[in-house]
């Protein structure tokens, strides 16, 4: 449904049935108590993840609160360790849909850092900026999608260059080549997800698509994105370092070279986390709870990149 038909449908319901919007209201009220609620819950884990002084793996340290998995938790503990600026406290995220499962949130909410998010959706972006968050915080709400050849203007648009803290990336797709275009800022930390159906050896990605759109690419939802070796690869040539994932396979983390002592420093393969999600569809675009091992077999006969050689691959070749 377009978007000012859904506008213009929500005006005259609410104007024909008024206690429709009464009842939004109290829901809305609802959600925003069970945040606050679930903000002061996590408080005794915070302080015990802050007064955290060893370098530990990452999974040691995750909570959720808003996350999809344990990353509130890992970034409490890694931005604890970094010892940022107050001028640093700020976050770019795309790929959030309505923002209300993200990276950031808590972030957000708890420790009050500003931010710049995206998606390209406009009807979960009305939705973001429809939430009180919206105006008790120093938030920014873009409806685009977020390309290599757009992803530096869009950044400027939302007034973010020079040093952040945290950038990232979820897009399902071009997330290798978007990093790899980003040069406007500085992040201390980023955060960007791996596809584990490709593997703990190969430095691989999708091939560069501007359109790319993960739902139609191949009907499994398995064929996106990029392998961890490969943003291994990467993060080396733009100064990074891995320092971990989170325990469900699929966030990595890297800071920057500058602040690498401070952190657990992984290996691969050794310390690859592979996913325990189970997200591949069928046909009918219905969850068949095909996970990454057994969905390799269905995207075999696709190509990837790969980005130390150069060439073009079929994921059939892949080292697992």
């Amino acid at each position: 449904m377009d978007f000012s038909l859904r506008r213009l449908l929500k005006k005259v319901l609410s104007e024909s049935f008024p206690e429709l919007s009464a009842c939004q209201g109290q829901l809305n009220s609802v959600s925003e108590q069970l945040a606050q609620l679930k903000i002061l819950a996590a408080q005794p884990i915070v302080h015990e993840v802050r007064r955290q002084t060893q370098a530990v793996p990452l999974t040691k340290m995750e909570f959720k609160v808003f996350s999809q998995f344990g990353d509130d938790g890992i970034i409490q503990y890694v931005t604890n360790r970094l010892n940022l600026t107050a001028s640093e406290q700020r976050f770019v995220e795309f790929g959030v849909e309505d923002y209300r499962e993200s990276n950031t949130r808590f972030l957000l909410l708890n420790d009050n850092w500003s931010g710049l998010i995206m998606d390209g959706s406009e009807d979960q972006v009305a939705l973001i900026q429809r939430d009180p968050i919206y105006w008790r915080h120093d938030l920014t709400a873009l409806a685009r999608f977020v390309t290599r050849e757009n992803i530096n203007s869009l950044l400027c648009e939302g007034g973010f260059s020079g040093r952040i803290g945290i950038l990232s990336i979820d897009v399902d797709g071009n997330d290798y080549w978007i990093w790899e275009a980003i040069n406007v800022v500085d992040p201390a930390l980023v955060i960007i997800e791996y596809n584990g159906i490709f593997g703990d050896r190969e430095a691989v990605t999708i091939p560069y698509k501007a359109d790319f759109v993960r739902q139609q690419a191949h009907y499994s939802y398995l064929y996106w994105g990029t392998s961890l070796p490969a943003l291994c690869h990467l993060a080396v040539q733009k100064g990074y370092i891995w320092i971990g994932c989170n325990s469900a396979g699929n966030n990595a983390y890297f800071v920057r070279a500058d602040h690498a002592s401070q952190f657990y420093q992984p290996s691969l393969p050794i310390d690859f986390v592979p996913a325990k999600f189970r997200e591949g569809r069928n046909r009918q675009g219905s969850l068949s709870y095909i996970g990454q091992r057994d969905g390799f077999e269905l995207i075999k006969d696709l190509l990837v990149w790969d980005v130390s050689t150069n060439e073009m691959r079929a994921i059939a070749s892949l080292v697992r």
